[in-house]
């Protein structure tokens, strides 16, 4: 997850606003809209339109020869008093990859480029607000596409928000260099969502939330091949076995992927989020179940401190863990049946946790905002355990990103 925010943004965030300050007072007798008493007249509230615009330049790269370089782009302009805003973004994935799933397929070093954007408009002038939002991604081999909106309430002096929100989606898969008429698969998604925030004092935010996304269509891989193996054989094969070791003893037959063609996914989360008198604290937990069993739960901690009017420092733990999906097997086998009917190759469905642990600094430049400027890095290192895969028992990976932030 991209970090944005300044612990300044997130103490705004914290402290409900005092409506009966910026809110005039209902006209009284002989007053209008737009005038006091009738002889002194008052100009109507002045409106500023703010603009904002982040570039980042991020990097990923892993044990499993895995390379991605992503630039990017986001800008936001709003009306706070009149409680509209917009937002777009752009990036490209450059991808390099000779992971060990490549090399076993005897397939040779591949590089791709993706492009992916999205856009988003809200407007809330008082307690009820929408917003509607798209997005699209772009590959030689898939096309993905996504529409929705949401809708929000403030309750009880705005110390309570309702939000709801339906999108859907639709990916096509194809393989590279052929055209989407000649081969081409589809995924529909139905995302729903709910959540309810409570601001529990002057420096304290809860949120609560649930979500559920019914999928359905072909979502294997075109390219993924499951090995398979005699009964007696599977038996032997252990955790990380190699690519020569696999080949050696594997069957000739080697299928393509054949995952369910229906998924539907189930998730609980809260996050809270407490500002103290230099720092703030952001706190969630995310619990997870779907339909092809596989079970998971994600606890995330970060912590941003303010040194100085100009230093921003954070830091940033993850641990990641999930069992693996029902029909999730390390070494497949060939009966007189046939093979399975449903297998994977996939190692991300499978068994397995992760630990990730980073930082941040963002100095701030220029003037106080809303002509105000930033830039920043992140670092993060990510380790992934694999419990129950052949060819690989862990991964080491290293995400990296420069930041700029400019408030016109």
């Amino acid at each position: 997850m991209r970090l944005q925010l300044t612990a300044a943004v997130l103490a705004s965030l914290l402290v409900p606003s005092s409506g009966d300050a910026e809110t005039p007072a209902p006209p009284g007798p002989g007053e209008s809209a737009t005038t006091g008493p009738a002889s002194t007249p008052i100009p109507p509230p002045a409106r500023r339109i703010v603009g904002r615009f982040h570039g980042e330049l991020g990097t990923y790269a892993d044990s499993d020869h895995v390379e991605v370089l992503t630039p990017s782009v986001a800008g936001e302009v709003e009306d706070p008093t009149a409680g509209w805003s917009a937002h777009g973004e752009y990036l490209v994935d450059a991808v390099s990859a000779a992971s060990v799933d490549i090399v076993s397929t005897a397939s040779r070093h591949w590089t791709e480029v993706r492009q992916a954007g999205g856009a988003q408009a809200a407007f809330k002038p008082g307690n009820v607000g929408v917003t509607g939002s798209g997005s699209f991604s772009s590959e030689p081999d898939y096309l993905a596409w996504a529409a929705g909106g949401s809708g929000s309430v403030d309750l009880a002096q705005k110390n309570v928000t309702l939000l709801w929100g339906y999108a859907y989606g639709h990916d096509t898969v194809g393989r590279s260099g052929t055209p989407f008429s000649v081969f081409s698969r589809s995924l529909a998604r139905n995302a729903f969502n709910g959540a309810v925030t409570v601001v529990m004092d002057p420096a304290t935010i809860l949120v609560l939330g649930g979500d559920f996304v019914r999928e359905r269509g072909d979502p294997s891989k075109p390219y993924r091949y499951v090995p398979l193996f005699a009964p007696a054989v599977a038996a032997t094969i252990g955790v990380g076995a190699s690519i020569d070791e696999v080949n050696r003893l594997r069957l000739s037959e080697r299928p393509l992927e054949q995952l369910p063609l229906a998924r539907d996914r189930y998730a609980a989360w809260a996050r809270y989020l407490h500002r103290f008198s230099r720092a703030t604290l952001r706190l969630e937990e995310r619990l997870y179940t779907d339909s092809w069993s596989l079970r998971a739960s994600s606890t995330d901690a970060r912590l941003l401190v303010d040194r100085g009017e100009r230093w921003l420092w954070s830091s940033h733990l993850r641990f990641y863990g999930q069992s693996a999906v029902s029909f999730w097997r390390r070494a497949y086998t060939l009966t007189d049946a046939g093979a399975p009917a449903l297998r994977t190759g996939d190692r991300e469905l499978g068994p397995l946790w992760s630990l990730t642990g980073g930082s941040g600094v963002r100095w701030k430049g220029g003037r106080a905002h809303p002509t105000g400027w930033a830039v920043g890095a992140d670092l993060d290192l990510i380790w992934t355990s694999f419990l129950d895969d052949l060819y690989v028992t862990g991964r080491f990976a290293v995400i990296m990103s420069l930041v700029w932030e400019v408030d016109l």
